[in-house]
């Protein structure tokens, strides 16, 4: 038997006026434009005018943040939320806390709310940490009982023990970060909704909430996680959905998600990015790419890839090195490799690595290109410049599925059995 819905989003819309305010929309502010309008208009027949100029209404342009967005969300999952800036994650966030509301459409939460979208989000600075958290548990709807049962798990996930008594307006916003997840996760709320606010954590405490997270998740509450960080959201979540320009793009699991949305934002990227030069413009990348070996071969994990790199070195000799970072699809450096330094004369110059097969594994890899003088000094880089998929040909394996990780090498297996046959 299928979860009941938690959340359901149906044609979900938000405009946004840009520009200045030109006409007025409310009641007070119609009423006081009427009386200056009765006022200025004696003043302006003596100064000769013929007739009282009517306010000028300037033009408003629209911009629709969200639109036309429908999803459901079960009772029990962990919907990751992806996107670049501006595509109206956040958005879709406030209108589901209620913050704001939508211009048009609908939506229904079964169930509490708590939320973590910006740093401070619902605490008063002027209380303490211990303050707001009752009060934060107030606004759920929960008892003072309730809220001092979870009270210490709350301060010790949290770290500020110390500081428990302090204003919150003294806290650093690592500080206000901690807090605020702690209240969000650990009040009995039915739907955990978190924004890229963790981003402000440190590594271990990113670690801590996204192991909270999960055992959220697996007590049976809804999730909401907006991320730029795919390997969180593919580790976290059961499902993803791409929001791109205020629409929905794709909503499937987040491997699927991480590709496609991997090779949109690659290929929106201009191929003019390769002629890029130093600062003193004496040192410039004609181009980079990535090719099997032989050439006409598909591009599989079995086959070795060649990186070529050329560029161009002006007026004088240059000591430089090529340095490469290879990522995998979920943003993650599977590794880099380097050129040993040399001296090469003005000319043109083509560095070529080799990684060799059974290396990569399947999935779409992008590689930053750097320039590096004496050794140091990054003179060139090129963050991107090789973007190129490696394809899976080999079928005799298939039953595992999709293989995890950023690599995939051959490793030499030997097993034997230690223990001598027992003779009947």
């Amino acid at each position: 038997m299928r979860e009941p819905v938690a959340i359901a989003v149906e044609r979900l819309g938000k405009r946004f006026r840009l520009g200045p305010r030109a006409t007025t929309d409310r009641f007070t502010e119609r009423l006081q434009t009427a009386c200056l309008n009765t006022v200025r208009r004696p003043w302006q027949w003596l100064r000769g005018s013929s007739r009282p100029t009517a306010p000028t209404t300037a033009h408003r342009d629209e911009y629709w943040a969200l639109d036309d967005i429908s999803f459901e969300v079960r009772q029990g999952e962990a919907l990751g939320i992806v996107g670049r800036n501006g595509a109206g994650k956040s958005t879709l966030l406030k209108i589901l806390t209620r913050i704001t509301e939508p211009t048009r459409g609908r939506f229904g939460i079964r169930g509490r709310v708590a939320s973590l979208l910006e740093v401070g989000t619902g605490f008063h600075p002027d209380l303490t940490g211990r303050e707001n958290i009752y009060l934060s548990g107030a606004f759920l709807g929960m008892s003072r009982q309730e809220i001092r049962r979870r009270f210490d798990e709350i301060v010790a996930f949290a770290e500020i023990d110390a500081f428990i008594d302090t204003s919150v307006k003294r806290y650093s916003s690592g500080m206000y970060t901690r807090l605020g997840f702690a209240v969000a996760a650990h009040l009995e709320s039915e739907v955990l909704i978190v924004d890229e606010v963790l981003a402000v954590g440190d590594a271990a405490f990113q670690k801590k909430c996204l192991g909270k997270m999960q055992d959220t998740a697996q007590q049976g509450r809804t999730v909401l996680f907006v991320s730029h960080n795919m390997l969180a959201v593919q580790t976290l979540c059961s499902r993803a959905i791409w929001l791109d320009g205020g629409s929905l793009r794709a909503d499937d699991t987040p491997a699927a998600i991480q590709q496609t949305y991997q090779r949109a934002t690659d290929s929106a990227a201009p191929s003019s990015h390769l002629l890029s030069a130093s600062a003193d413009g004496l040192v410039r990348v004609r181009s980079a790419s990535a090719r099997p070996i032989p050439i006409n071969a598909a591009l599989t994990v079995q086959s070795p890839v060649e990186i070529v790199v050329d560029y161009d070195i002006i007026d004088q000799p240059r000591r430089l090195h090529v340095c490469l970072y290879v990522f995998d699809s979920t943003g993650a450096c599977a590794f880099c490799t380097f050129s040993e330094p040399s001296t090469h004369p003005p000319g043109h110059v083509r560095a070529t690595c080799t990684i060799p097969g059974n290396l990569l594994n399947a999935g779409t890899y992008a590689i930053d290109v750097q320039i590096v003088e004496q050794g140091t000094t990054v003179i060139v880089g090129i963050r991107h410049a090789i973007v190129f998929d490696v394809l899976d040909a080999d079928r005799t394996t298939s039953w595992l599925g999709t293989w995890s990780g950023a690599v995939r090498p051959a490793c030499v297996w030997q097993v034997s059995s230690l223990d001598k046959a027992t003779r009947t």
